[in-house]
């Protein structure tokens, strides 16, 4: 299947990605890459991609499609990656799989002086307030499906997430002062956070 036609909640969500990508951007890491397909998409916009994931199957299917990415199979939170080194770090639907203030001060510590950090995450819901947008994703999954057909992607899967959206958006304010979060339909969330660049003494 070509990857335009593998659409789920968490494809829907790369073009959000892409278009955060900062302009000039050369280096570009996609944290839990699975297959590949969001480091194929930012092959097409960062000329440097490498995608990191622990799962072998979903890198070996990576590997065989191609596309210019690098791929590496290790843990973000240990693997010897460059400190700083990544104009764009990027992570779709990865973070509820790692302790989430551990993932997001690793991830931000990768991102170069003036990159970005792009993370498309997962939460569940455990307020009044959350209602209105479960049954929004509920309408919506359901329309789309009908439409679209829904890629059932074979990585590994945690459910339900471990932190709650009004808790993961706590700790995002407490790690990345600064970061744009923002709620979406689908179960998801995201935000964007831009590393201060380095100025002159």
């Amino acid at each position: 299947m070509s990857d335009a036609r593998r659409w789920n909640h968490n494809t829907h969500y790369h073009r959000l990605v892409l278009a955060a990508v900062p302009a000039g951007a050369r280096t570009a890491l996609d944290v839990g890459c699975g297959e590949g397909m969001l480091a194929r998409r930012l092959q097409q916009v960062v000329p440097d991609v490498t995608g990191i994931d622990l799962d072998a199957a979903g890198l070996d299917e990576a590997r065989h499609a191609g596309g210019g990415p690098a791929y590496v199979q290790g843990d973000v939170l240990t693997h010897p990656l460059p400190l700083g080194g990544y104009d764009v770090v990027a992570s779709v639907a990865t973070l509820h799989h790692l302790d989430a203030r551990e993932g997001l001060e690793r991830m931000a510590a990768l991102v170069a002086p003036g990159g970005r950090l792009v993370v498309v995450g997962l939460a569940r819901s455990d307020q009044p307030a959350d209602l209105p947008y479960e049954i929004g994703a509920v309408v919506a999954h359901a329309v789309a499906r009908r439409a679209r057909g829904y890629w059932e992607h074979p990585s590994p899967t945690v459910w339900p997430p471990p932190e709650s959206y009004a808790s993961m958006r706590r700790v995002v304010a407490e790690v990345l002062p600064g970061a744009r979060w923002r709620r979406h339909l689908y179960w998801r969330w995201s935000l964007v956070w831009t590393r201060p660049a380095v100025t002159g003494a």
